[in-house]
Formats: C-alpha cells, sequence, structure tokens
C-alpha cells in the first residue's frame, strides 16, 4: 500500500508536520511584530504639538488704570468648519458675477475660505464654474486667497450661466 502524497504548495507557511510551525510564516510573523513596535516607538517619540507652545503671558504694565485684557485667541491648529455656506450667481458679464459675489458674503465678513466648491448649471456647468471660482478673488481677496482651493462641477438640474458656490470656512480667523 502506498502512502498518499503531500504537496508542498499547500503547507508552506503553514504548521508542519510534528505541530511546529514554519520558517516563512515565523518570519512574516516576526516582521509584522516588528514593525507595529516601530510604529508605537515613532508616534510615542513625537511631543504634543499642543503642549510645546509657550502660554502667552501678560506682561506688567506701569499704567495706574487696568486695561481691558485681550480676547484669548482659540487654541490649538485651524480647522475647516463642515457646514458649508451657499450663495447662487447667474449671468454671463463678469462684472455682474463679481458684484453678486461680493454682495453674497457681505455676511461673513472677516471670515477666510478654505474650500469652495462651485456647481455650473447645465451641460456646460463644469466650464461656468471655473469662470466663476476664477473671479472668486477679485470679488472678496481677504476671503479668497491664493491659498483657497476651488473645484468646478456641473449639475444637470440647474439652468446654464447660474451657479451655486458652497463655501467652507476656516473655524478661526488668521
Amino acid at each position: 500500500m502506498s502512502r498518499p502524497v503531500r504537496r508542498a504548495g499547500r503547507l508552506a507557511g503553514r504548521v508542519r508536520r510534528g505541530g511546529r510551525p514554519g520558517v516563512v510564516m515565523l518570519a512574516g510573523w516576526l516582521f509584522a511584530d516588528l514593525v507595529l513596535v516601530l510604529a508605537l516607538v515613532s508616534m510615542a517619540d513625537r511631543p504634543d504639538p499642543l503642549a510645546a507652545r509657550p502660554a502667552a503671558r501678560p506682561s506688567p504694565t506701569g499704567s495706574p488704570s487696568p486695561s481691558p485684557s485681550p480676547t484669548p485667541s482659540p487654541a490649538g491648529p485651524r480647522s475647516v468648519e463642515l457646514k458649508p455656506q451657499q450663495i447662487r450667481v447667474k449671468g454671463g458679464a463678469s462684472k455682474d458675477i463679481v458684484a453678486q459675489i461680493s454682495k453674497g458674503t457681505k455676511k461673513w465678513p472677516g471670515r477666510t475660505a478654505a474650500l469652495v466648491l462651485t456647481f455650473g448649471g447645465s451641460q456646460g456647468g463644469t466650464e461656468y464654474a471655473h469662470r466663476v471660482n476664477a473671479l472668486l478673488g477679485e470679488a472678496r481677496p481677504e476671503m479668497f486667497s491664493k491659498k483657497t482651493a476651488t473645484d468646478d462641477f456641473h449639475d444637470l438640474g440647474e439652468p446654464s450661466n447660474t451657479a451655486i458656490i458652497r463655501i467652507y470656512f476656516y473655524t478661526s480667523p488668521r
């Protein structure tokens, strides 16, 4: 009677005969554990970025009357608001679009835009949205800087030469 033939490919990396794991399997687990340890050491080595900042201390003044203390600025890194503000523009002339953007964004003075998503209407809406995004800095340069990220989309449900502008502002002014 002959013994059944064992295939090496089926057992490569698995537990060998006798109950001991194979060398390939041990090397894989050793590599995975080593990567995990290195990642943890790397994360533990970095200081807390908020704790590393020196605390602002008021300097003593020689004036007899107390002056109001300045309002503290928000602590932590600047982030982007999750809820966008929205305005709508329409028309073909650049002057009209700039005026509509200026008028529509007056309700947010002192804010800085982080991200602008513009949805132009109809099939040529992407080109119209691109044109509107190019005029943002002209309408409100203090709100829309060169660092503001913009993206152009089209919305087939809107009429042509109209755009919906969704503005995501930073949470704190800078």
